[in-house]
């Protein structure tokens, strides 16, 4: 059991997974998402503009969302994880819109500011999650579509 084709190329994407979640570089992006997503959760209180109920909800709710998203909240797995990060870069996208959708004319300066800085560091740190999980897909090159390392042409001897 331990030789079946499907089990060794789990093994293989599992250690590679864990290759590139160990790095620096991917940590740091991982702990400064978690941070981002719990001030955008906060941030109406933090920044003062609480009074605007509505905005507020939303981003309590979208902090915690993004911060569950780009810091695996949802596994281990850390293709899985981090192939969200398009829809953490999506909200950050909406938290840099929001002001202006759910707050409508109630916006202010501190509540713009706030989540306009938020949105476009959640934004920047969506898309390079993205690159570290698809500069991790690259580094298993060889493999067919299978995903099997050399099992392109078996039977076309």
């Amino acid at each position: 059991m331990d030789t079946h084709p499907d089990i060794v190329d789990m093994r293989a994407r599992h250690e590679s997974a864990e290759r590139a979640a160990s790095t620096p570089k991917v940590q740091a992006i991982d702990a400064l998402a978690f941070l981002t997503g719990l001030y955008l959760a906060a941030s109406p209180w933090i920044a003062g503009f609480n009074s605007f109920t509505r905005l507020s909800i939303v981003n309590l709710i979208v902090g915690i969302a993004y911060a569950l998203l780009m810091s695996g909240g949802f596994g281990r797995a850390y293709e899985r994880t981090h192939g969200m990060a398009w829809a953490a870069c999506a909200l950050g996208i909406w938290t840099i819109v929001a002001p202006w959708v759910v707050a409508g004319d109630a916006s202010t300066t501190r509540t713009v500011v706030s989540n306009v800085i938020t949105g476009a560091l959640a934004t920047l740190l969506a898309l390079a999650a993205a690159a570290a999980a698809k500069a991790g897909e690259s580094s298993g090159a060889g493999r067919g579509k299978s995903g099997r390392k050399g099992m392109q042409g078996v039977g076309s001897g």
